[in-house]
């Protein structure tokens, strides 16, 4: 574990911060599709990625999602940050994107290494900024863009994030996710087809150029 953390977080962490989160994480592999956080759960530990990805989702009051971010290695939820501090439940829900290998950190550490460590204070402030950042350009292309540009942003992210050109999502996963309808996805993926930018095949979608 300490080798994984000094890999992805020794340049955020003092030496001494590194081996108490290896002496108390809990090392964990997340398969593919598997839900970590649930809205409404309590959080009684906080990840450090070290591997893979994560998207947050947030449900509306009618059970559709909408995604707001990912997370990557070297990152962590600022949304689960707030839970743990706040004992409160969950209003996201987070589904690893790819297999994820991350530590579990518990939620009593955090307050007593953000008066211990400046290193953690520094990044439990810049992950606050960069989750808000992210959830601004969330916000900003729902109400500027138009959805045939979201979803060419969305293919892009997906395909930054999985470091792939072929896409397995189907149309209605996609869909929730953009809080759209298939019926408009499927339409707009064909257009994009049409235009040469993407590939639809059976089970993926391929892209071309974007």
């Amino acid at each position: 574990m300490i080798q994984d953390l000094k890999n992805n977080y020794g340049h955020l962490f003092e030496d001494a911060l590194l081996d108490e989160i290896s002496q108390i994480g809990l090392l964990k592999d997340v398969p593919e599709g598997h839900k970590l956080i649930e809205t409404g759960q309590y959080i009684k530990s906080m990840p450090l990625l070290i591997s893979g990805a994560i998207k947050i989702m947030r449900d509306d009051n009618d059970g559709d999602e909408l995604l707001l971010y990912f997370l990557e290695s070297g990152d962590t939820c600022a949304m689960t940050l707030t839970c743990c501090l706040g004992n409160t439940k969950s209003e996201i829900r987070a589904v690893a994107e790819l297999d994820t290998k991350l530590i579990m950190v518990p939620i009593e550490k955090m307050e007593e290494w953000t008066g211990k460590y400046k290193s953690w204070r520094n990044f439990v402030l810049e992950s606050y900024h960069n989750r808000l950042m992210e959830m601004l350009e969330t916000i900003d292309s729902i109400a500027f863009l138009k959805m045939d540009e979201r979803l060419l942003k969305y293919l892009g992210d997906k395909s930054n994030i999985t470091k792939d050109q072929v896409i397995y999502s189907t149309h209605q996963e996609i869909a929730y996710e953009l809080h759209t309808s298939r019926v408009v996805i499927s339409r707009l993926l064909k257009k994009l087809e049409n235009q040469g930018k993407i590939k639809l095949n059976r089970n993926n979608i391929k892209i071309i150029s974007l």
